[in-house]
């Protein structure tokens, strides 16, 4: 199971062309990966405050397969892959959302646009050196490790 958070295009998004700049799949992918934590319960400013400590990016890995276009509908979804004890890699994909076509000649339901794998890493935020994950973090992903994504995240695909 893995999470999934809806994207709208806007211009912003896109080149002259009307489609979506390659590097902006990258911003949806954060976006949908701070919303999967706020929905297991990890509010990073929260946590930046009380332990001192923030998620980086460290790593990633993307195939396009097909462009998102203006004023597309996309679901971006994240899932753990792997959880260490410094770092997390969540695997990632952008699709079409097929709840949300508005012409015939969109995409398919649920094509896939882009995926990916992230790697992220906890480091203290005055440093920015790597340390461990936060005991109450690291139980999360152990418990999403043991059993799959815990009942009540929001948004669940």
């Amino acid at each position: 199971m893995s999470f999934a958070f809806p994207i709208r295009v806007y211009w912003e998004d896109t080149d002259a062309g009307g489609i979506v700049f390659y590097a902006n799949y990258l911003k949806f992918m954060e976006r949908a990966r701070t919303e999967w934590l706020r929905s297991l319960g990890i509010e990073q400013q929260k946590l930046r405050d009380t332990s001192g400590g923030i998620f980086v990016v460290s790593e990633t890995s993307l195939k396009y397969h097909r462009p998102a276009r203006l004023d597309d509908q996309l679901l971006v979804t994240a899932q753990l892959r792997q959880a260490g004890s410094a770092s997390l890699i969540i695997e990632q994909r952008v699709l079409s959302n097929p709840e949300r076509k508005s012409a015939p000649e969109e995409l398919p339901a649920q094509a896939l646009l882009c995926e990916g794998t992230i790697r992220i890493g906890w480091v203290n935020a005055a440093s920015m050196r790597p340390s461990r994950l936060p005991a109450s973090v690291s139980t999360v992903f152990e418990r999403i490790a043991s059993r799959g994504t815990p009942p009540g995240a929001a948004s669940q695909q």
